[in-house]
């Protein structure tokens, strides 16, 4: 079994429009950097796989269609880079609205149903987002984590930093390092 890039979706590879909740395909941007670190992640072997909490489903703003639609339209933009997603899993839940659940991240089970389903090793893995929650369950599967914050500064990559969690100012940056590594 080989490792993979798990990485969060809202802000770390599309910016979320204000208020949030992006479900419009037609409002998806990518980040800068996004295409090029992908890439050379995708050529490098590693499966690139997405984990992200969709609270806006629970509070019923959209539904699970609309995640769909706007990964497929990151699927569209990202097809020329060569980057093309071993899979995609959401957390339809929020505490405030579903109750407590596992797959809410920093809870660890739509991790763990991506590697029984894609044959993935935790233990080699990245879990990689724009918030410490997005690379926090990389401590409890054995693997590493790494927080994207551009300034590099500041509570959240503080935070990242004591908890032994990698911080990148973006996605290029965040992908240099993960090569160091192998599948």
């Amino acid at each position: 079994m080989r490792g993979a890039v798990f990485l969060d979706r809202d802000n770390t590879l599309v910016r979320d429009p204000a208020p949030g909740y992006l479900h419009d395909p037609d409002l998806v941007e990518l980040l800068p950097g996004v295409a090029d670190g992908l890439g050379a992640l995708a050529r490098a072997g590693w499966p690139l796989v997405v984990v992200s909490n969709q609270s806006g489903i629970a509070r019923g703003i959209f539904g699970p269609e609309a995640f769909s639609a706007v990964m497929g339209r990151i699927g569209e933009l990202l097809a020329p880079h060569g980057v093309h997603f071993a899979g995609a899993f959401f957390c339809p839940h929020h505490p405030s609205f579903t109750g407590p659940c596992e797959c809410r991240k920093p809870g660890v089970e739509l991790f763990r149903r991506a590697a029984r389903l894609l044959a993935l090793d935790l233990a080699r893995s990245w879990m990689v987002g724009d918030r410490v929650e997005d690379a926090e369950p990389a401590l409890r599967l054995g693997g590493r984590g790494m927080v994207l914050a551009p300034a590099q500064t500041g509570p959240a990559a503080d935070r990242a930093r004591s908890l032994g969690l990698d911080v990148a100012p973006d996605l290029d940056a965040a992908a240099r390092r993960i090569l160091q590594f192998s599948p």
